[in-house]
């Protein structure tokens, strides 16, 4: 396995904003990412995390919103051999944010969202020849199907597809795929030994 490569790893969920005080977002708790930068590190890697979950124990880059994390992701990128999105990028924005806090009332309260920039897909198409980007596929149905589909539209390396029962549970079932190679099934497998198992197929 070839050492010393330069790791980038996004975790946690990002934040919307509707007004300075709430958010749209979802229930991952960055745990996946986390155990990939550990992983990373231990396998003599240099790891730098995009995270909208503080953590110290990592050379990190705090973000809150997926615009933001975009920005990040956009200037790590050019210098960085591999890019793990192990992020919960909303795929939403409000389309206009309040500048102050909205009152409430008796109404009916109704939101415009626009899409968010995908970050996956703009790292697949501007990677460098010996760069890898790696992806994950959250899907509640034709789980191989849809994961294969996202990594192929998405000019990904590898695909790590999992199921919605998977955010925040401390065990997980995942497949995995890398370009042109067959499944790789882990079941009821520690995130530990999931992140291990990723930053071993990254040669």
């Amino acid at each position: 396995m070839i050492k010393n490569l330069h790791l980038l790893i996004t975790a946690g969920g990002t934040r919307e904003y509707i007004d300075p005080v709430r958010f749209i977002s979802n229930a991952s708790n960055g745990k996946m990412g986390f155990a990939l930068a550990d992983a990373a590190a231990k396998a003599g890697h240099k790891v730098t995390l995009i995270t909208t979950i503080k953590n110290s124990k990592f050379k990190s880059v705090y973000v809150e919103t997926a615009e933001q994390m975009f920005a990040a992701v956009r200037k790590y990128f050019p210098k960085c051999d591999c890019l793990i999105m192990a992020a919960a990028v909303a795929d939403y924005t409000p389309a206009k944010k309040s500048k102050l806090k909205i009152k409430k009332s008796d109404k009916n309260l109704t939101f415009r969202l626009k899409p968010t920039a995908d970050i996956l897909k703009w790292a697949g198409k501007n990677k460098k020849k010996n760069q890898i980007v790696a992806g994950f596929a959250l899907e509640d149905k034709n789980l191989r199907k849809n994961a294969e589909e996202k990594l192929k539209d998405k000019k990904l390396d590898m695909i790590i597809a999992n199921t919605p029962s998977t955010i925040g549970a401390e065990k997980a079932a995942v497949q995995i795929k890398q370009k042109n190679k067959n499944w790789v099934t882990l079941q009821n497998a520690d995130k530990s030994l999931i992140a291990k198992k990723i930053v071993a197929f990254i040669k």
